[in-house]
């Protein structure tokens, strides 16, 4: 059985390829992809018979992969969160498997896949089916502790948020600063990508705060920001995300 694992942490794509060795000797990982992009482009050539995929990759989340090219392969898909309600839709075939993930778990999702006829998962067909019909909910407000007080702040009057040091901010447009109880992976689920995007490991900015950009070394590319980002915290799109940060402010 070749099976494509598509995951941006190479420790969990290493413990996930030595589990499926475990679980099953006869599956062979003939592919690890890092990102959107490359997935896209290698299933876009390649048909797998099982592709195990992580939904928050480097450049985005792996739904879009679906956009890009035409899998026709079934997915299991594996995650760290369990906010993405897809369990609904693995009607006895394919698993959504959290991390970190147990070899029985494992064993049971591979158990699945050899119930299923040739051909893509019924599954994944009413995953993408809910993913494209359904009208998705993001945050439209943060309950933020001021001083000895708390306050909400709207999401559509916030620029960006960064992490410094062992902390989340949130910066308004009116140059207010608020720290965040949430991880920028979080946010990064919780916000409409319509109006927001993960530059960088440290930072997810707001359209409407990018006054100007430039190109920078080796593919990067530097923000200007309204209000400009704090001292220590650098408004630069990482080479991973440069290319779907174009698609994002081309749209």
């Amino acid at each position: 059985m070749n099976v494509v694992i598509v995951e941006d942490e190479s420790l969990a794509a290493d413990r996930l390829e030595e589990l499926l060795k475990e679980v099953d000797p006869s599956v062979r990982v003939t592919a690890r992809l890092g990102s959107v992009e490359s997935a896209a482009a290698w299933l876009s050539a390649h048909t797998p018979d099982l592709l195990f995929l992580d939904i928050q990759l480097s450049d985005g989340l792996s739904f879009a992969i679906f956009d890009r090219a035409d899998v026709r392969c079934p997915v299991i898909f594996t995650t760290a969160y369990d906010q993405y309600a897809i369990r609904a839709f693995t009607v006895n075939s394919i698993d959504y498997l959290l991390k970190p993930v147990g070899p029985e778990e494992l064993r049971r999702a591979l158990t699945k896949y050899r119930s299923l006829a040739p051909g893509r998962s019924p599954a994944l067909d009413e995953l993408l089916r809910y993913v494209n019909a359904k009208e998705p909910s993001y945050k439209e407000r943060f309950l933020i502790r001021f001083g000895e007080t708390m306050r909400t702040v709207r999401s559509a009057d916030i620029a960006y948020f960064y992490a410094l040091e062992k902390g989340v901010f949130a910066a308004t447009a009116e140059k207010k600063h608020y720290p965040v109880d949430q991880t920028l992976d979080a946010l990064e689920t919780a916000l409409d990508p319509k109006r927001f995007f993960r530059i960088n490991r440290k930072m997810i900015v707001a359209y409407d705060a990018i006054a100007a950009m430039v190109p920078y070394s080796r593919s990067r590319i530097r923000l200007t920001l309204t209000p400009e980002e704090p001292r220590g915290i650098e408004a630069l799109v990482s080479v991973e995300r440069s290319a779907a940060f174009k698609e994002w402010m081309d749209k």
